[in-house]
């Protein structure tokens, strides 16, 4: 089981890398399928300011980890430092729950967050490469218009989903992302599903989201909560000082 676990958190760490890529290359209107031209310059905005709102140099993070087939549950509360490299380190401040959870759930997940920033993104890229991308409308979704776009790999390659985006037609930021992996990274693994869900506070990110199901073969099902917020460095300090290791 323990060797089942690094397949399946390191899958939903590339589906994760995916949608929050830091840099996408240029994509033009014309490799986008789209009738409504709004929604072709909200696309746009969004992939120029990708490197603007990808994530912050220091967040906290929280992370609470269940096996509901196994009634086991963990959660994790710790500072995530990016440093200029783009590797993270995580600072704990406190680690509580399961120790099955804890060692097979949040920690494969924190050494799959630090293996991935050394995997290139162009092969998982949201790139006319790798993707149809069409427009599929538009809706309110916490009392703000957005557009929707279809992505659809053009291959079924590990790393790449089937899923929908949503952004913001004020801003161009993604308020919520959705899908699957197209290609499942293990025989173990039937499915990895993910939500992430942005809110915005004066038309950038104040919070971070993402709820992740992974169907196992062996042992049902396996979920993540992850809610990620930006700090400052005092803020973090104080953090450690009062509770961290």
């Amino acid at each position: 089981m323990y060797v089942h676990y690094e397949y399946l958190i390191r899958g939903c760490r590339v589906l994760m890398l995916l949608i929050a890529a830091l840099a996408w290359p240029s994509l033009g209107a014309e490799h986008v399928t789209a009738d409504d031209p709004a929604a072709s310059a909200v696309l746009e905005r969004f992939i120029v300011s990708q490197g603007e709102a990808a994530g912050w140099p220091v967040e906290t993070i929280e992370i609470e980890a269940s096996l509901p087939t196994l009634e086991k549950t963990g959660r994790l509360r710790a500072v995530r430092r990016f440093f200029s490299a783009g590797h993270p380190e995580y600072k704990v401040l406190e680690i509580t729950g399961d120790a099955t959870v804890k060692k097979q759930v949040i920690a494969r997940y924190i050494s799959a967050d630090e293996k991935a920033t050394k995997l290139a993104t162009s092969s998982v890229a949201l790139t006319p490469a790798n993707y149809t991308i069409r427009s599929s409308g538009s809706l309110w979704l916490g009392g703000r218009l957005t557009y929707a776009y279809r992505v659809v790999p053009h291959k079924k390659r590990e790393g790449l989903i089937n899923g929908l985006l949503w952004l913001d037609s004020e801003t161009g930021i993604a308020v919520r992302e959705s899908g699957y992996l197209a290609k499942s990274p293990s025989i173990f693994v039937k499915r990895i599903n993910l939500t992430r869900e942005n809110e915005l506070y004066n038309g950038t990110i104040a919070e971070r989201i993402t709820h992740i199901a992974v169907e196992t073969r062996l042992i049902g099902r396996a979920q993540l909560v992850v809610v990620e917020r930006p700090t400052s460095e005092d803020a973090a300090a104080r953090g450690v000082a009062e509770g961290g290791q």
